[in-house]
């Protein structure tokens, strides 16, 4: 009801709060009993008639010091309020402040661990190994985790589980101005989420396609002319998985021009790859958490299944003596270190927003820095068993291609032979056409190129070396729908296989897909308060209409196109700003002191320096030479031309090299576009807008457009749990050991936090 205005009285916003003192009245809110101080405005409106009416800072004026643990108003759920009582081992919980929260330590390791374990950690991390010098690889690899990896994940999951906001609340709260940072960061996970989920929808069609015995791409298909049955020309000049990745999954057209229209069941595959993550995501944690349980835990079942087979095969030891092998000279090349930093800043998925999503869902008082150490350490141990996996079975692999190699060139030597082109002599007595070995073949080669050094070329032989096959690099789709189904062919009940690793990349895809969500719904559901699962759904139907694009004929080229563009050099700025608003605007001393109040105990000098001089000088070197590479390699694709079976390097057309530099502004547009408009106030800063609402007795802000007189009378105070920090950007700071103006205010000798009133880390209290 509307009241008119008294003589004398501010036009204020009628606020009713519920204060617990230890005098006053008792007044009673939503069943729960409150006492009221005796000099509020409050009591005095309980003895006069005259109307007062008075705002949130005039109450908290005249509060009283608070027990925290023993109030029914405790935020942080800590003293075993009623807010957590009553929840079943199957339910989402709460931190008493509205906000859902992981069921278990292990649910929310395990969501981590998905969401950075993911297809790159199969087939990234080995081919990298292989390029850069085997296991010397190892070595710049850690060492860049070590000062950029944990650090900066450490610094994601403290502000989010500070802040308990997404991407976007968090970085408008700890640096208005770079607000765009949330933006940016929701803007690339939308880009990476659209081509991702067609990874795996094309997952999901080759799993499907592995329940039948032979594999479909085990052998060419057989075209029949007539009488005549010959085999297809385009999978003989290739090899029959690479014919069944690009003519019979891709039906792929030669340019990025020809669209060729849609591909039908690639369609359909891509539609039930966004209904499995829509369905694990459309309640949040409390369905994506029980998911993780799964889709976190059975790749590496697979993964060990996978490595005891491939040791028991012939050539593993090959495959992984070969990535073990340090080829030490590769570590002073720069490209190696530039390779291995781009690396650690994808595997652990810093900047996606979906590592701050996840850790605001956790108590202020949980370890982070422990579980920066675990996740890391695990992601970094399973790109190594991947790697193991993938070299053992890509050893054996190379030497069924080098015995099969030593086998055309003998029938060759024979024919040689038998028309004289060759003597008999030039033949070691010892060899054996019947029981020919590589050593035997590679004996007689070297014989024959000694003796025929003029005319050696013209007889096409080949040398048959191991090494060669096991240098062959492949990556990404190539290593998964290629090379590693290829070696699948030949396992003993090779479908069982085959539908266990592509299951394996299933939930791969998806722990990573719900991290990438996560990084979408949560910061627009927490800014614009929409209700999560009606937008999830609009998500995901947005998302399958805009990946209509990558399911042409033509869209394996626009999947590479994203890969390249969209993430790399956009996410790489958006982690350094992320940084340097922690570091150094809101300052590496506050955050240490923050993080000390927050988690009981000082983390180590080492994040100091680490956050404060290394990690932005590594990132500032690695966009340099991100932006080199670009200026230096000619922007294209590699496209499939289907006459000659083969790749062929091509540059984009004008408007797709158009389209790549799109990507790129289009993420980055923000940053400016927020900085801008909130440094001529063009739009609020977001910092002071708080609310008030009740939840099972615990209070939750919403102080919306405070007055500043008001708001210098909030006392924040230091104790895990209690407040929300780091504290918007506009306050002072003192630096650690000294003391502000607000905590100067209203502090009493017996009370622990300087004021009985707790700003709640609410979705409703930072924005």
């Amino acid at each position: 009801m509307d009241v008119p205005p008294s003589a004398g009285v501010t036009k204020k916003k009628q606020v009713d709060l519920p204060i617990i003192t230890s005098q006053g009245p008792r007044h009673l809110i939503s069943g729960q009993e409150f006492l009221m101080p005796k000099n509020s405005k409050v009591t005095q409106r309980e003895h006069s008639n005259e109307h007062v009416t008075e705002s949130v800072a005039d109450l908290l004026a005249h509060e009283e010091p608070l027990d925290y643990k023993s109030s029914v108003m405790n935020m942080g759920g800590a003293g075993g309020g009623p807010a957590q009582k009553g929840k079943g081992p199957d339910e989402t919980l709460d931190n008493g402040d509205g906000r859902p929260a992981w069921n278990s330590k292990l649910q929310y390791i395990l969501a981590q661990v998905g969401f950075s374990v993911g297809l790159g950690n199969v087939w990234r991390f080995p081919y990298l190994c292989q390029k850069n010098g085997g296991g010397a690889y190892l070595v710049p690899y850690f060492i860049l985790l070590l000062i950029i990896g944990i650090p900066l994940f450490f610094l994601e999951l403290a502000v989010g589980q500070k802040i308990r906001r997404g991407s976007i609340g968090v970085w408008n709260y700890v640096c208005p101005r770079l607000g765009g940072i949330g933006v940016s960061s929701l803007m690339v996970c939308g880009f990476v989420g659209l081509y991702y989920n067609v990874i795996i929808g094309w997952s999901i069609f080759y799993f499907f396609q592995s329940f039948q015995y032979p594999l479909p791409w085990s052998e060419c298909p057989i075209r029949r002319n007539g009488t005549q049955a010959i085999v297809e020309p385009e999978c003989d000049k290739s090899s029959a998985t690479t014919y069944f990745w690009y003519r019979e999954t891709l039906n792929i057209t030669s340019t990025i021009a020809e669209s060729g229209g849609l591909n039908l069941r690639m369609t359909l595959s891509l539609l039930a790859a966004w209904l499995i993550v829509c369905m694990a995501v459309i309640k949040g944690i409390q369905s994506s958490g029980k998911v993780m349980y799964f889709s976190s835990l059975f790749p590496y079942v697979v993964l060990f299944c996978f490595l005891v087979r491939g040791l028991l095969l012939k050539g593993a030891v090959d495959g992984i003596a070969h990535m073990f092998t340090p080829k030490l000279e590769k570590m002073l090349e720069p490209q190696v270190w530039r390779e291995a930093a781009t690396q650690v800043f994808f595997a652990l998925g810093l900047g996606f927003g979906g590592v701050i999503a996840f850790s605001s869902y956790n108590k202020q008082d949980n370890n982070c820095h422990f579980d920066a150490a675990l996740v890391s350490v695990i992601n970094f141990i399973t790109s190594v068993l991947a790697t193991l996996v993938v070299f053992a079975v890509l050893g054996f692999k190379a030497n069924i291609m080098n015995e099969k190699c030593v086998i055309e060139n003998a029938e060759r030597i024979l024919g040689y032979l038998n028309s004289n082109e060759l003597s008999h002599d030039l033949i070691p007595p010892h060899v054996n056409f019947s029981h020919l070995t590589t050593s035997d073949y590679a004996e007689m080669y070297g014989v024959i190129k000694t003796v025929r050094e003029g005319s050696f070329a013209k007889l096409g032989l080949e040398p048959c070396l191991l090494e060669d096959e096991l240098n062959k690099a492949v990556q990404g789709t190539g290593l998964a729908f290629i090379a590693f189904t290829e070696a699948m062919t030949h396992f003993p009940a090779s479908p069982f296989w085959s539908v266990m690793f592509f299951f394996m990349l299933i939930n791969l895809g998806l722990g990573s897909m719900i991290g990438t969500m996560e990084g979408i719904t949560t910061p627009v559901v927490d800014t614009f308060k929409v209700r999560k699962e009606i937008f999830t759904v609009c998500c995901c139907i947005v998302a399958f209409v805009f990946g209509l694009l990558f399911v042409q004929r033509s869209g394996n080229y626009f999947v590479t196109m994203f890969d390249d563009y969209s993430a790399g050099l956009p996410l790489t700025i958006v982690v350094i700003l992320e940084n340097i608003s922690v570091a150094w605007i809101y300052g590496t001393k506050r955050f240490m002191q923050d993080l000390e109040d927050m988690l009981g105990f000082r983390p180590y000098r080492f994040y100091f320096y680490m956050w404060k001089y290394v990690s932005p000088l590594c990132l500032i070197v690695l966009i340099a030479a991100t932006i080199i590479e670009m200026a230096v390699s000619p922007p294209g694709y590699n496209a499939w031309v289907q006459d000659l079976a083969t790749e062929r390097f091509q540059s984009y057309p004008p408007w797709a090299l158009a389209m790549c530099f799109a990507l790129i502004i289009v993420a980055m547009l923000p940053l400016p576009i927020i900085f801008i408009a909130r440094q001529f106030n063009l739009i609020s800063d977001g910092s002071n807008k708080l609310s008030v609402s009740y939840k099972k007795g615990c209070m939750m802000k919403d102080i919306s457009n405070l007055e500043e007189q008001d708001e210098t009378r909030f006392i924040l105070g230091k104790t895990p749990g209690e407040t929300p920090s780091p504290m918007p950007a506009h306050r002072s700071y003192l630096g650690p050991g000294s003391t502000s103006p607000l905590e100067m205010t209203n502090t009493t000798p017996n009370s622990r936090y300087g004021t009985g009133y707790l700003m709640a880390t609410t979705p409703e209290s930072e924005l």
